[in-house]
């Protein structure tokens, strides 16, 4: 007998390890390697002295092999808000910050105390495909915001969007797929728009580290009453190379942190304490050189930018933190021009289509059109090369 959910039936596979698949087998020209901008995460491993507090924590502190706190270590939750509270201008306490296996796992049980089955979120398209992939298999409505070739969502459109079934917005600055920054007030928009309709604002700060915004990017948690309606995301992975470590972040109220705590216990039970502790050095020990990593990724961000003005045909929607979004000029679907490229250009790159609804499903016809870039991993001459090539695919 064949049992399975059909809600997790209904969801697509993994984007990642889709496009993975297309370049089994294949054999690239010497001249011509593959250049992957396909996964926006670091390949590098995290700063020597990181990895020798890991390693010595590993040999010399017992407690580091056993369970630790649900929500996790209280040094890291209180390091996080004391560092929120200087950056951001506000007022964050420790028993507002949790610390989970990864910022996919914060969304998953922030969403789980929020939406049920039949409830619905409002995800401004292009999503970040984990997020829906969530929402379908827990039979979430997402409620899709279209943000058009701007690519910035309208707080005035979401509002049309919220029926009695909507329990929270979800954005994501900088974003991905489509690399653009919100601009404060529109982020403030958003929370006053939720909080007359009491449902939550859920903000995925994923890529802060990397805004081109000196200070803060919002001004959300200078409102004294932001935890009733503000829920914050985080993640270290990106930001000190922690990715396989799986180490998140919720920043909310407590007494949401307290049903969150339900939902973790059942799962991962606790955060990995090996690479909570690598976070929290790198929080007291690399500020300087996570400046120097945001210059770099600012760098790249320029980089692309400069490809893009000689590249005839092709759009530069969007450019930021690790992505750019284009739009290619073919009469071809998006999914359909990626796997092409494979062959023609060596490039791997994820279509619109795994990022938005196609026309056929209801879509506004950008999936169709468009392609991200995760940048991360290529350096400015390899971005350079990566824009020789789509040139070529023009010609």
């Amino acid at each position: 007998m064949r049992v399975l959910n059909p809600n997790v039936a209904a969801t697509f596979p993994p984007p990642v390890m889709e496009a993975r698949r297309w370049i089994e087998g294949v054999t690239f020209p010497a001249d011509r390697p593959l250049i992957n901008l396909s996964q926006a995460a670091p390949v590098d491993p995290p700063p020597e002295g990181l990895r020798e507090a890991m390693a010595e924590a590993l040999l010399t502190r017992p407690e580091s092999h056993l369970y630790g706190p649900v929500l996790g270590m209280p040094a890291l939750r209180e390091e996080l808000a004391a560092r929120w509270s200087a950056s951001y201008g506000g007022a964050l306490a420790a028993r507002q910050v949790a610390i989970t296996p990864g910022c996919n796992q914060a969304f998953c049980a922030v969403m789980t105390t929020l939406a049920g089955a039949g409830d619905g979120v409002i995800l401004p398209t292009p999503y970040y495909f984990n997020h829906k992939m969530w929402l379908d298999m827990t039979g979430v409505e997402a409620q899709l915001l279209p943000t058009g070739d701007g690519l910035i969502p309208d707080p005035e459109a979401a509002a049309r969007l919220i029926t009695g079934r909507t329990r929270a917005i979800v954005l994501i600055s900088p974003n991905n797929p489509a690399g653009v920054e919100y601009p404060p007030e529109v982020m403030a928009a958003f929370r006053d728009l939720c909080r007359r309709h009491g449902i939550a604002l859920v903000v995925d700060e994923t890529y802060r580290d990397f805004h081109s915004r000196e200070g803060a990017p919002h001004d959300l948690f200078t409102d004294p009453g932001w935890d009733d309606t503000l829920i914050q995301l985080y993640s270290f992975s990106k930001s000190y190379r922690l990715t396989g470590h799986r180490v998140g972040a919720i920043v909310a109220s407590a007494a949401r942190l307290g049903e969150v705590e339900k939902v973790l216990d059942t799962v991962a039970i606790c955060p990995g304490q090996i690479g909570q502790i690598g976070a929290l050095w790198g929080m007291r020990n690399l500020r300087d050189w996570l400046a120097g990593e945001r210059r770099e990724i600012l760098h790249r961000r320029a980089a692309v930018e400069a490809a893009f003005q000689h590249v005839a045909g092709w759009e530069l929607l969007g450019c930021g933190a690790y992505f750019a979004y284009i739009r290619h000029p073919f009469d071809m679907r998006s999914d359909a021009v990626a796997k092409a490229m494979v062959k023609d250009a060596s490039l791997l790159t994820l279509p619109g289509t795994m990022f938005g609804p196609a026309r056929e499903a209801g879509g506004d016809g950008q999936a169709e059109t468009t392609l991200r870039l995760a940048f991360a991993n290529a350096d400015a001459d390899g971005l350079a090369e990566v824009g020789r090539r789509i040139a070529q695919l023009s010609q």
